[in-house]
């Protein structure tokens, strides 16, 4: 084997993150992903085709340009940017271990900081505005009750868009009380409980569909095959703009897949439901993750202090009017 970089590129997938790490699918198709659009990067801005990619064209100035490239060019988000670089970094730590005459351009690769952010709260649809886009698909129709079975479990189950494209028959269990059994990441799999409602509508949906076989996929296209990511997105969308069209202003940001995820946790943690239950049913490894929906959600924290006020705070007390007079004296030093 050539001491170069695409050799090592192609063991980095095809033995090391496979065999050796054990990654899940999501985090290989990320790295996947980060590769491609970093050769997309070499053609486009160094004028390099793929085959000709060497070591000399990948140095410390090469990455941190990419990564501008990435942010810049194609706007894509600080987190977006940081996770291609993870992905590098995994790389050349493990050509790091593997040729030690390539230390140094490692190290200094592996020196490119990740990019600092601030934390976004998490985008969230009301619940009127689920409500409207589950009422959308034509349940009659093949393709009306399919999109509104994956729907309806897209945003009950508070799975993410890999999670539900890989579900399979056997992962539904429509006795009561109903399930899905989800397989996250780290192929760590959780149970999740479904609404009376969204079993109805599976058990329509499999009927429908005769999907018998209890290792077929759940979702799939017209073709019959396994729904991608961009299916999900396509789906979604298309309902998203009827609603847009009938009901202006209802839905005011921009809705993927996550967004679902996103808004089943919200308005669990606005009907009360603990943390923890929250975190186990969106397959959170820690409560920390998952505490993001509480601290900066304005609305549950308005709601958590006028909770609050009611158990400790004192019966309102009547001020005399020398009383009223001290104190708007004392507001107006603040003034400017």
């Amino acid at each position: 084997m050539g001491n170069d970089f695409l050799d090592y590129l192609e063991l980095f997938f095809s033995k090391y993150v496979l065999l050796q790490r054990g990654l899940s699918s999501n985090t290989i198709s990320s790295y996947s992903d980060a590769f491609l659009m970093l050769f997309r990067y070499l053609e486009e801005v160094k004028h390099l085709k793929p085959h000709q990619v060497t070591f000399l064209h990948v140095g410390k100035e090469t990455i941190a340009d990419y990564c501008e490239w990435l942010e810049l060019s194609l706007g894509n988000s600080i987190a977006t940017r940081n996770q291609r670089l993870t992905a590098v970094h995994a790389l050349f730590r493990y050509i790091q271990a593997e040729d030690p005459s390539r230390i140094a351009q490692c190290r200094d690769i592996l020196g490119i900081k990740m990019k600092k952010h601030r934390s976004t709260p998490p985008k969230y649809l009301s619940v009127d505005a689920i409500k409207a886009i589950l009422a959308k698909p034509d349940s009659k129709s093949d393709t009306g009750i399919r999109d509104l079975a994956l729907l309806c479990l897209l945003y009950d189950s508070a799975a993410r868009v890999q999670e539900l494209i890989n579900l399979k028959v056997a992962d539904i269990v429509l006795d009561k009380p109903a399930t899905v059994r989800i397989t996250g990441k780290g192929d760590k799999i959780r149970i999740v409980p479904l609404l009376p409602e969204t079993a109805v509508i599976l058990k329509q949906y499999i009927k429908r569909y005769r999907l018998t076989a209890k290792d077929s996929v759940l979702f799939t296209n017209r073709s019959g095959n396994k729904l991608t990511r961009v299916g999900v997105n396509y789906i979604l969308n298309k309902y998203i703009e009827i609603v847009n069209q009938q009901s202006p202003g209802l839905i005011n940001i921009t809705v993927t897949p996550h967004v679902l995820r996103h808004s089943k946790a919200t308005h669990l943690l606005s009907a009360g439901v603990n943390l923890v239950y929250i975190r186990d049913l969106l397959g959170h490894s820690s409560v920390v993750t998952t505490e993001i929906y509480a601290t900066a959600n304005p609305e549950f924290l308005r709601k958590a202090i006028e909770q609050n006020a009611i158990r400790t705070s004192p019966k309102r007390l009547s001020l005399t009017a020398s009383e009223t007079t001290d104190l708007i004296t004392f507001l107006k030093r603040f003034r400017c």
